[in-house]
């Protein structure tokens, strides 16, 4: 009972820091102002391990390393923990479980970047029809652009109706479920 309340926290806790962390990746590869609420608390909340990793780990071709690679390592971590709380480590012959370990903590972090896109297409939905110029509004419609973009190219206008959140969240479930 004990591990199992230890692993629920253990979750919660690096899932919130990882989300946090790939949402100030993808703020910053889309070039999405960091002026807003969501920028502000992302930046103050991540400042403290991705200002001192900048220093030794530079950005390379555009990309934040400083911030993906400890969201990644977070996942890791996380993976290494449930399996050795589990007892799940044990089969796993000396050779294959650093792989297997890297390898699964890839998968957790493309899963939560998945979510993350989930999430961020839910609520850019909900205040186009609550409050269409809410001060996210605009931060949440520069994060979903390069995913929503190539949708809208091929599926027009229903109604006047954008119907390409719907398609890219059934699309991004789809790719879940063989994650």
């Amino acid at each position: 009972m004990i591990a199992q309340a230890s692993l629920f926290l253990l979750d919660v806790l690096t899932a919130f820091l990882t989300v946090a962390l790939l949402l100030r990746f993808y703020m910053q590869a889309c070039r999405v102002s960091f002026n807003n609420q969501i920028g502000t608390f992302v930046v103050e909340l991540t400042n403290w391990l991705v200002r001192p990793l900048r220093k030794v780990l530079p950005g390379w071709y555009g990309i934040d390393l400083a911030s993906l690679l400890p969201a990644y390592l977070l996942q890791v971590i996380f993976v290494l923990a449930v399996s050795l709380l589990r007892g799940g480590a044990e089969g796993w012959a000396a050779d294959t479980w650093l792989p297997m370990l890297l390898w699964r903590g890839l998968l957790a972090t493309l899963r939560l970047s998945i979510y993350l896109l989930i999430g961020a297409l839910l609520v850019q939905a909900i205040l186009s029809w609550v409050s269409p110029y809410s001060p996210l509004s605009q931060p949440l419609s520069q994060l979903t652009r390069p995913v929503l973009r190539p949708i809208q190219r091929v599926v027009p206008l229903v109604g006047s109706i954008d119907l390409s959140p719907l398609i890219a969240i059934v699309l991004a479930q789809l790719v879940l479920m063989f994650i």
